[in-house]
């Protein structure tokens, strides 16, 4: 006989997201990509499997006391297929303790700082679906919210353009394209200085 779930069974977004320690947006992003699979009520609320909850609470437990870090974590957000690639080439080749993750969009960006808050994140601005406004806009409002220094916009707008769109947040740097990837290999190597990071195989990282 199938039984229906009770209210121990199932926990709201908000209720998920005070036992993960995160956002409700960030659940609600969760929940809409399936990485918490949830459904609707009759009302129209959403509701998890408290097991899938705690599943996810006890993966990101494990992450956190996993070994010590040796990498610096950085997160590139661009809607062009070839930039990207072009991204993760570059980086690589820098030779530093960086393991680079890449966003497609706004949306995808969210998500991965949801699952894992990066040192440094490096976003376009004009993108389709959730640009880089409304992703920072979302990000800085948030509980896993970045200090906005850490934080590098790349774009092709002019400070005119900026400024009729909305302003950047304040501490946000803000670098034109083209990429300038030499500047962004001293932000990196300063993030990792300011960080400790000491990659396993060197006594020492050049800096």
């Amino acid at each position: 006989m199938h039984r229906s779930p009770t209210n121990d069974d199932v926990m709201s977004t908000r209720e998920a997201a005070q036992m993960l320690g995160v956002a409700l947006r960030t659940v609600q992003l969760w929940v809409e990509s399936g990485v918490l699979p949830a459904w609707k009520t009759a009302g129209g609320h959403r509701r998890i499997a408290r097991a899938a909850v705690l599943a996810l609470a006890a993966e990101r437990r494990g992450a956190v006391a996993g070994p010590a870090r040796d990498t610096l974590e950085m997160l590139v957000v661009e809607d062009e297929p070839d930039l990207l690639n072009l991204y993760a080439m570059v980086i690589e080749g820098w030779d530093l303790p960086i393991h680079v993750r890449l966003a497609k969009d706004g949306f995808d960006g969210l998500m991965q700082i949801g699952q894992q808050r990066p040192d440094l994140l490096i976003t376009d601005l004009m993108m389709p679906g959730m640009d880089g406004f409304h992703m920072l806009r979302s990000l800085l409002a948030s509980e896993q919210a970045l200090s906005a220094e850490h934080i590098v916009v790349i774009t092709a707008l002019s400070p005119v353009e900026l400024a009729d769109r909305g302003t950047l947040p304040p501490g946000v740097r803000c670098l034109t394209k083209p990429v300038p990837f030499a500047e962004l290999e001293k932000l990196a190597r300063a993030r990792i200085a300011e960080l400790g990071i000491v990659r396993l195989d060197s006594a020492a990282i050049p800096l």
